[in-house]
């Protein structure tokens, strides 16, 4: 095992300089003992101040197995069942179509097959709507498939899971989680708000890769508050000495120090495979669980989840029957090295090359953003507008999405989105079409304008900026 763990050392300090990360911690469990523990890099570019053990990231959708936990106590408490439809605990509870909204059961919240898009919504949060409104919202969103028909990722559907708890305990979420989950496993340094991340002494900075230049973001509440807002999808912040104790709580089935916090039987139902996946490779057939994924390997199934806020990246494995387990946290956007940092620790563990496609396809990605950084950095200017800028200018509604509103400084469009008045440029890509992003790669702006010369209707297409939009939104213009 020693030269398992130099081996996996040699590769993460190489990978870190070849993909361009400025810090990352990493734990491996096996049985009840961590016997991995350290910190790399730095917790903000440009600093001397290192990662440890301690320091605190944001672990994003990896959140999701907190809440199917805590949901999981319920069933052990005889409150509810997995099966049960969710409109007989929770009346507010609505889907966009009437059966579907009787059918959707418990497990159906944390299986990813309601039938909606991919990321349905989850834009809301960036612009400033609260949690009940997010959940409200669902009902507004029309399926892209038939329900229980295909995996589509989803965020809002766990806000209900977490409602549930809350129906059945009378305690808010975050106290769930700190009272049945934290202070049982003694993830002291562990927390589900906003401010105790920003304030947390030892804390990675959000960083992002921008024209092949990494940057770090304020810790101020536009870079850091959506992911709270929600937080039973992906709110928790944690370091890797805690979140060892919650590995060591999955692989031990439920049992943490001789205490029994979830019975073996609902720690199965949570890890067991509930709705298809695309396959992880072209040799692994992979399935969504309860908050946790489900992947065939040799010689053993893994089980793992992957997490992303605007500036940290995540990745939880483990291989129950080998009871061996791996957690890495890293303080950039959109970072694959640790899923890349994940399949190489298990081929070295297990003496395989059972990852290979898969390693060989993660270094492509890091070789295609660089050529993506490459070609942002020689793009030219973006071409002017066909129409004056006051064309477009005004509020335009959506249903589920309200309303927007297009303004003009210094000669560039902004929109702004939501109550919290999000702010994003729009820069002209040629007609009456703009990109939300500044490489022109984002999603498309596409105003539709009368015969009189004003736009009537703006369509958002593709990009996913943050999820805000959808793939394809509609907003018509209100009367002014």
């Amino acid at each position: 095992m020693k030269q398992v763990l130099q081996d996996f050392e040699q590769y993460t300090e190489k990978g870190m300089n070849d993909w361009q990360v400025p810090g990352m911690a990493i734990a491996i469990v096996r049985g009840n003992e961590t016997i991995y523990l350290k910190g790399f890099g730095v917790r903000k570019i440009n600093s001397t101040d290192p990662v440890t053990p301690t320091t605190v990231f944001q672990i994003g959708s990896t959140t999701k197995g907190f809440t199917a936990a805590l949901v999981g106590m319920l069933v052990d408490e005889g409150l509810v069942k997995w099966d049960d439809r969710v409109v007989d605990h929770l009346q507010g509870f609505q889907m966009y179509d009437p059966w579907v909204t009787h059918e959707f059961t418990i497990t159906d919240l944390m299986a990813m097959r309601s039938g909606l898009a991919t990321g349905s919504g989850e834009g809301l949060c960036s612009m400033g709507y609260n949690r009940s409104f997010l959940m409200h919202s669902l009902r507004y969103m029309q399926p892209e498939n038939s329900f229980r028909s295909a995996y589509a990722y989803q965020n809002l559907p766990f806000l209900w899971a977490a409602a549930l708890v809350e129906n059945k305990t009378g305690k808010s979420w975050e106290e769930n989680v700190q009272e049945r989950i934290f202070e049982p496993l003694n993830m002291s340094n562990s927390s589900t708000d906003q401010k105790s991340f920003q304030q947390a002494p030892d804390v990675a900075y959000l960083h992002i890769r921008e024209n092949g230049n990494i940057t770090a973001l304020p810790m101020d509440q536009n870079s850091t508050d959506w992911v709270y807002t929600v937080g039973p999808a992906g709110g928790i912040n944690s370091n890797i000495a805690d979140m060892a104790k919650w590995l060591s709580l999955q692989m031990n089935n439920g049992s943490y120090e001789s205490r029994q916090l979830l019975s073996e039987s609902s720690m199965r139902y949570i890890h067991s495979p509930k709705t298809i996946m695309n396959a992880i490779s072209t040799r692994n057939n992979a399935y969504y669980c309860q908050g946790w994924m489900y992947m065939e390997a040799s010689p053993y199934p893994i089980l793992f989840h992957k997490g992303g806020t605007r500036g940290h990246s995540a990745i939880l494995a483990l291989v129950p029957q080998a009871k061996i387990g791996i957690v890495i946290l890293s303080n950039i956007y959109g970072d694959s090295l640790p899923d890349y940092l994940m399949f190489q620790f298990l081929d070295l563990y297990f003496g395989n090359n059972a990852w290979e496609d898969v390693l060989e396809a993660l270094a492509l990605t890091k070789t295609s953003m660089a050529q993506a950084d490459v070609s942002a950095s020689e793009q030219t200017d973006p071409p002017r507008a066909a129409r004056p800028l006051e064309t477009y200018i005004g509020n335009y509604s959506n249903q589920t999405l309200g309303i927007i509103n297009i303004s003009q400084s210094n000669g560039t469009l902004i929109l702004y989105s939501g109550p919290g008045r999000l702010k994003m440029p729009l820069l002209p890509t040629g007609g009456d079409s703009f990109s939300l992003s500044k490489t022109g790669t984002g999603p498309v702006v596409t105003f539709q304008v009368d015969n009189e010369g004003k736009a009537e209707s703006v369509q958002i297409q593709g990009g996913r900026l943050f999820d805000l939009f959808g793939n394809n939104v509609l907003f018509w213009r209100t009367t002014d």
